[in-house]
């Protein structure tokens, strides 16, 4: 079965699945001696590896060229040293299908081959010049209604076509989404399908996350900094920090609930459709664990600029794409048939308040600077400061169940002499336990204890900050800035934003104390909060490290 190229298939339709994900048998040590199920000819025998496009959570992606015809294409790279297990080795090989698997949807970029040599797996795949989403939209300088209805059923689109093969996509994100070409025609590709998963309806509710020698069930696995794989296999491989801000805008509440399936994808969509039309996401807060709440519980904004002159219609969808009942919400068919999506005459074309605009470009640049920032810090994590925190937990974790009770936190800040009461402990616990379930699981645990740590730790603030300052000069200026764009292989536009929305004095530069202020502000959620989430890196700090309490 292949997708409708049209992209208006029924997404109810029975998906006919590829044969289960598996990789070549493993060597005596238990890892797997290849990704790829055949022998491959060198990539280099092909193709000339060329610059550097961009840097991801699990690879490295290099325009290439075509020996025979000179055609350009992208490669991404990725090192097989850090595929740690199986379960690594069969992510890869899984993206490697599911990209097959969707290659004749005319949204979907497509996969050109795969190579395997001793060191890398190779995906060559159709090069997308034509920039990110968002940044082309405020590189017209207007757009209107009509215009985010024709951005919105190309998403949808891709949506329907991922689930009516049996595909979850589960990082569905504007960054995820790039033009072909810079052409005013150009069409719209989902790029990254790393995160992606098969699936069976009706069997969706358990997701499975790998780390190294453990095997635990979690289910805010795409989403970055809420999940494990966003966390603990970036810096256990050594790949970089890439959607460490924009992530936790898009994840659905269902996930965070630990129970979800295809619905979040359209969740997620609901959330690009929001900011399409007024600018900034559905749900803010100063910290991931503040987004999630606000996820699971804030009320809709409808009153506030611009939505009074918004049409009924495209509220209309919104609310029914971002409905927190995923049994109730539209799905990816549904949406399509919307009449703002399906009607042109229902989503005026007259253009959207420009202050949309400016608010567009002044989130993507934030989450541009800040994604460099936080690669920068992931570089100097090791392997033996997770293997500490692992340790850490199941120390922590007597019964073994996978989650920390309040009685369990209790018993090991005792150890190390601490006297905080049994209220102090409880918000300790509310604090860190995101989901609200009563306990700290283990990706609730590593980002509470190694992202506030590692982040805020004064040498890695001033190690990222001289990063930016090539000079020296103690400023991060507005060439130093575009030279690091270019060395992530990130576009270098509204770099003026980058700055502007840092420069507390206006100077038209970043100095030290507005750099940190950027790195901590998001990393807390008002000073109670960020006093307990303080608190709880200190404390259990100390029963890592008792010599230096």
């Amino acid at each position: 079965m292949q997708p409708d190229p049209s992209g208006s298939g029924d997404a109810n339709a029975k998906a006919k699945l590829p044969p289960p994900v598996t990789v070549p048998s493993a060597a005596a040590g238990g890892r797997p001696v290849s990704v790829l199920p055949h022998k491959t000819a060198n990539v280099r025998d092909h193709y000339r590896i060329g610059k550097k496009l961009g840097q991801g959570q699990f690879g490295t992606t290099y325009l290439c060229v075509d020996k025979g015809d000179g055609r350009e294409y992208a490669c991404k790279s990725i090192p097989k040293r850090k595929l740690l297990c199986r379960e690594d080795y069969e992510d890869v090989w899984r993206e490697i299908q599911i990209m097959h698997h969707l290659s004749e949807h005319p949204n979907v970029v497509r996969i050109r081959g795969a190579y395997e040599d001793a060191l890398f797996v190779h995906i060559v795949m159709e090069l997308c010049a034509g920039g990110e989403l968002f940044d082309r939209i405020v590189a017209k300088g207007h757009y209107s209604e009509r215009a985010a209805a024709q951005l919105i059923r190309t998403i949808v689109g891709v949506v329907e076509g991922c689930h009516s093969l049996g595909v979850m996509h589960r990082d569905l994100k504007p960054e995820n989404f790039l033009f072909a070409s810079a052409a005013e025609d150009a069409p719209l590709k989902a790029t990254d399908f790393g995160l992606s998963m098969f699936y069976k309806p009706g069997r969706w509710c358990e997701m499975r996350c790998y780390t190294t020698a453990t095997t635990f069930t979690i289910v805010v696995v795409p989403y970055l900094l809420a999940s494990i794989r966003c966390i603990l296999t970036w810096i256990l491989s050594g790949d970089k920090f890439s959607d460490v801000v924009g992530s936790p805008y898009y994840v659905a509440p269902e996930v965070l609930q630990k129970c979800y399936g295809p619905e979040s994808d359209v969740w997620s969509a609901g959330v690009i459709l929001y900011i399409l039309l007024c600018g900034v996401p559905p749900f803010w807060a100063e910290t991931e664990a503040g987004i999630f709440r606000q996820i699971l519980r804030g009320k809709l904004d409808f009153e506030s600029e611009p939505w009074p002159s918004i049409s009924d219609s495209a509220k209309d969808l919104v609310r029914n794409m971002l409905c927190r009942d995923p049994t109730k919400r539209l799905t990816a068919h549904e949406v399509l048939c919307h009449p703002w999506i399906v009607d042109d005459a229902v989503a005026p074309d007259k253009p959207i308040d420009s202050a949309v605009l400016s608010r567009l470009k002044h989130f993507s640049a934030m989450n541009k600077l800040k994604k460099m920032a936080l690669r920068v810090i992931a570089e100097s994590l090791s392997e033996e400061e997770i293997g500490g925190l692992k340790e850490l937990f199941k120390m922590i974790d007597t019964d073994n169940s996978g989650t920390i009770t309040f009685d369990e936190l209790k018993e090991g800040l005792k150890r190390v002499g601490s006297e905080l009461t049994e209220h102090e402990i409880q918000a300790l616990m509310e604090a860190a336990d995101i989901d609200n379930s009563g306990t700290i699981d283990y990706g609730e645990f590593i980002a509470a204890t190694l992202h506030m740590n590692k982040l805020e730790r004064e040498e890695n603030l001033v190690s990222a900050f001289s990063f930016f300052d090539k000079d020296g000069s103690g400023f991060i200026t507005i060439d130093e800035l575009s030279q690091a764009c270019r060395e992530f292989g990130l576009d270098d536009l509204h770099l003026e934003d980058m700055i502007k929305d840092v420069d507390q004095n206006n100077d038209g530069q970043i100095d030290y104390s507005e750099f940190t202020a950027m790195m901590r502000k998001g990393n807390a959620g008002g000073a109670g909060r960020r006093t307990m989430r303080n608190s709880l890196q200190l404390n259990l700090g100390e029963i890592l490290n008792p010599s230096n309490s």
